[in-house]
């Protein structure tokens, strides 16, 4: 007889929670999503209350779970696996800095939770049943509202005094480029100057406006190269998977490999092979679903 598990998935966002119930049948196939919801983040209190109210509903025709995972957005506070893990950062995004997202959960459902990034979590998944998969140090980086990057190394996710901010590091200014940079707390990092709102706010209409072949693609690509080069470069990583509704943009991916080839000048002999850097920036081998998987990743264990 067939041996599965089901559990809960959150994927957080700052615009909307993807709320699923996911079936495991092993490590090595991936799940399934039995039942798939999806509710705007609205003040944390309601929006717990309504993701606690689809999820009730869903048992009672899967049956009851033990286990949720909740794939966030960041940052998150404390260090992983500490009490206070859990609980949403200094964030912009109104009434939510210091909520305890897992503890609402928790309290409401009554399961035990499993909570990383939303980042760290969709790496999780890449690497076990998606583009990354039989790699033991990879990252996925996700380029929409914002840009995060969970990094996996050695066959675990990172965690040290807090998690990877790979979309918080400065990053050179392109010549011409005036922008002052949207992220508000460091301006002109990489989220501050690649960011789907950064884009907007330099070229006055949102990127999925703009045409293939409008200069704002090759100088989205610039930045990006330039903040992958600390993932080359420190972590060595194998593998970069490029996801989110901007970095998913059609021939993006492949300006970024030419851009970063040139900036890293020879000096990552590995990548400089025919063929290397089309296998080392790659799309997600999981779609849209990297983030809700990654939750189940993290709630199966």
């Amino acid at each position: 007889m067939r041996n599965t598990t089901r559990v809960a998935a959150i994927e957080a966002g700052g615009t909307k929670f993807v709320l699923g119930i996911i079936e495991s049948g092993g490590p090595l196939e991936t799940p399934r999503i039995l039942a798939r919801g999806r509710i705007s983040t609205r003040d944390p209190a309601a929006t717990a209350d309504e993701a606690a109210a689809w999820f009730r509903t869903a048992f009672e025709s899967f049956g009851p779970m033990q286990r949720m995972g909740i794939a966030s957005f960041g940052p998150l506070a404390g260090r992983f696996g500490a009490a206070d893990w859990g609980r949403i950062g200094k964030t912009p995004k109104p009434g939510w800095s210091g909520f305890d997202l897992a503890g609402a959960m928790r309290e409401r459902l009554g399961m035990t939770i499993a909570m990383d990034t939303d980042v760290n979590a969709a790496a999780l998944a890449e690497g076990r049943w998606g583009a990354s998969r039989g790699l033991a140090d990879h990252v996925y980086v996700t380029v929409g509202t914002g840009i995060g990057g969970g990094v996996v190394s050695n066959g675990a996710l990172l965690h040290g005094a807090s998690h990877p901010e790979t979309g918080h590091v400065p990053v050179p200014r392109e010549s011409g480029d005036q922008y002052a940079g949207h992220c508000p707390f460091h301006g002109a990092c990489l989220e501050g100057m690649a960011s789907g709102p950064a884009v907007a706010a330099r070229w006055g209409t949102p990127a999925e406006t703009l045409p293939p072949g409008h200069p704002a693609w090759d100088m989205e690509a610039r930045y990006l190269a330039s903040g992958f080069m600390p993932l080359v470069l420190v972590l060595a990583t194998e593998r970069i998977v490029l996801g989110g509704g901007l970095g998913s943009a059609p021939g993006l991916v492949e300006l970024v490999r030419a851009h970063l080839k040139a900036r890293l000048a020879g000096y990552a002999p590995r990548l400089d092979e025919p063929g290397a850097m089309d296998a080392f920036i790659v799309p997600p081998g999981l779609g849209v679903d990297s983030g809700l998987l990654g939750a189940a990743a993290l709630a199966i264990g």
